[in-house]
């Protein structure tokens, strides 16, 4: 929500990539990727189930060529490697070990029947989908996600690049204090990280502190007292063997960490035609670019679609109190450059592709776009001239 108080707090947190429902949203945007890959048009909604040693995969799908690319056996070997590349090898969830159980199965022809019943694509389900901007970091998203992201990143490159005491399964929390709305300092962060047993406390939190240290400026760190690790004392099971992990259950750390309303719907499992992906992706897209043309320092739009509908039911866009920007003209210009249905949304950002899996740890948001695989295309800045030329 955009804030009306010019002083405050605010808290947002992150989950590592060995997270249990972060396991699950990667498995499950990685069913996305092989389907893909295999044919372009592919529809994919799957949930993933994670819990001791199973995975457990649900949900529809459509492939109409190169079915032998997604046999059963090809996604329990692409699981297996996902799982053992995260850094699980552990007792109770070990990447050789667990059971697989896969029910994916053919998509309901009503669905395909609304999608797919025209040269034109509707939208694969109704819903509201919101993007945000904000200009509190160079990466345009909120500062207390940015930095919750970056210390679990760190934390995440200092265990793969190490023979690290810590185990792939880590959150953390930032609060970030706010005066004129603008970001000053932290006001206190929590880390809790999965370790081995036999390690000590004060030596967790001495590499933790240090972690944090390379991941935040110094200007903005907050007491050593307002820095909590693992608060509750030890933190040696974790993963699906502590907690059953399931797809869709970080919607909040996927996109702008509470600082932005949310539709509701999650992004990982799901093909382009599912709005909940790819419209949310397209009102960042926008609401980027217009912060970037410096004609607001906060951007929120609203997008909303029926089933089987292509174009937007309706468009809301709101800014900060200090832009007064003309939110009609604004729009205009959006439909002038942006064909909103799902089917212009797929070609202007090139979603027909298997450019999923990376999405789906340390945010959908706020990342850098890769043009040798497509991914994150929705983080160009390539409308934002446009915007300020029209404007």
């Amino acid at each position: 929500m955009l804030k009306d108080s010019s002083s405050y707090i605010f808290t947002s947190e992150s989950v590592s990539e060995g997270h249990p429902d972060k396991i699950c949203d990667q498995i499950s945007d990685l069913i996305v990727d092989i389907y893909m890959k295999a044919d372009k048009n592919s529809r994919v909604a799957c949930e993933t189930l994670a819990t001791t040693n199973r995975v457990i995969l649900s949900g529809e799908v459509k492939i109409n060529q190169n079915h032998d690319q997604v046999k059963e056996g090809i996604i329990e070997e692409k699981i297996r490697e996902k799982i053992k590349e995260i850094g699980y090898e552990q007792k109770g969830f070990h990447w050789k070990n667990l059971k697989i159980e896969n029910y994916l199965h053919q998509q309901s022809q009503d669905i395909s029947q609304g999608v797919d019943s025209s040269s034109f694509t509707g939208a694969g389900d109704q819903g509201i989908m919101f993007g945000y901007a904000c200009s509190e970091t160079d990466s345009l998203i909120p500062a207390p996600l940015y930095y919750s992201h970056m210390i679990l990143r760190e934390l995440s490159h200092f265990r793969r690049n190490n023979d690290s005491f810590f185990g792939p399964d880590s959150k953390s929390q930032v609060s970030m204090n706010y005066e004129g709305n603008q970001p000053k300092n932290i006001d206190s962060i929590v880390v809790s990280t999965q370790h081995l047993e036999s390690i000590g406390n004060h030596q967790i939190r001495k590499k933790v502190l240090e972690i944090i240290e390379n991941s935040i400026p110094n200007s903005l760190l907050p007491k050593s007292e307002k820095i909590l690790i693992n608060p509750t004392g030890r933190f040696v099971i974790g993963g699906p063997d502590g907690d059953t992990g399931l797809t869709g259950r970080k919607i909040i750390v996927d996109t702008y960490g509470g600082a932005a309303p949310h539709g509701g719907g999650a992004f990982s499992g799901k093909d382009y035609t599912k709005v909940d992906r790819s419209a949310a992706y397209i009102a960042r897209y926008i609401s980027k670019n217009i912060v970037a043309s410096k004609l607001a320092r906060k951007c929120l739009i609203q997008l909303s679609y029926a089933i089987g509908v292509a174009d937007p039911i309706s468009i809301y866009l709101k800014a900060d109190k200090e832009s007064n920007l003309n939110t009609e003209n604004i729009i205009q210009i959006i439909k002038k450059y942006v064909d909103l249905s799902p089917n212009g949304i797929k070609n202007h950002l090139k979603l027909d592709r298997p450019i999923y899996e990376p999405t789906s740890s340390y945010g959908h948001f706020g990342r850098e776009f890769i043009p040798e695989t497509g991914s994150f295309s929705w983080e160009k800045l390539d409308l934002a001239e446009k915007i300020l030329n029209e404007y």
